[in-house]
């Protein structure tokens, strides 16, 4: 079996990344989707809400499970066999940084290779960054995230559905 894993913060899970997802889990049998816990980051989501909205977003997905997992990718990846790990890329100023990540993994682990994705033009320009700070001021943030995520992200900043204050 040819299985990739697909790693991230996934603070929230975006369309982008569900973009990535949907196409590694056409090219291998198994994509292992791991929530990774980056200590250079603050979530707004704990880790076992992110690993809930993913697993809720690629329910239709039978070749596609979800995970958390602290500790290096490349070693999550030999634990479960896997021959690749799936990057996104959504401009140039992402590949310096991932083209150093991936030369750190390919020597930790020769045996797993790194294999980048283009994200669709249509999501190439957001992050769930963006996607936060934008549902924190009530934004519309539906054509990025589902309905689910966006109604969570009201939830945790304290807005009703559609992105008003409860107190309005």
């Amino acid at each position: 079996m040819r299985s990739s894993v697909c790693p991230g913060t996934f603070d929230p899970v975006t369309k982008g990344h569900l973009d990535i997802i949907t196409r590694a889990a056409k090219i291998f049998d198994h994509v292992y989707v791991t929530v990774q816990n980056n200590p250079s980051k603050t979530p707004l989501f704990s880790v076992e809400e992110r690993v809930e909205l993913l697993r809720h977003e690629v329910a239709s997905l039978e070749n596609v499970s979800v995970e958390s997992f602290d500790g290096l990718v490349v070693e999550y990846a030999k634990m479960k066999n896997a021959i690749a790990i799936v990057r996104g890329l959504r401009a140039v100023t992402d590949f310096e940084f991932e083209f150093k990540l991936a030369s750190m993994n390919r020597n930790l682990a020769p045996e797993v290779e790194t294999i980048f994705m283009m994200t669709s033009s249509e999501y190439s320009f957001i992050s769930s960054s963006a996607i936060k700070e934008v549902a924190s001021l009530g934004g519309d943030v539906s054509r990025w995230v589902s309905r689910e995520v966006a109604n969570r992200l009201f939830e945790k900043y304290g807005l009703q559905e559609g992105g008003k204050r409860e107190t309005d």
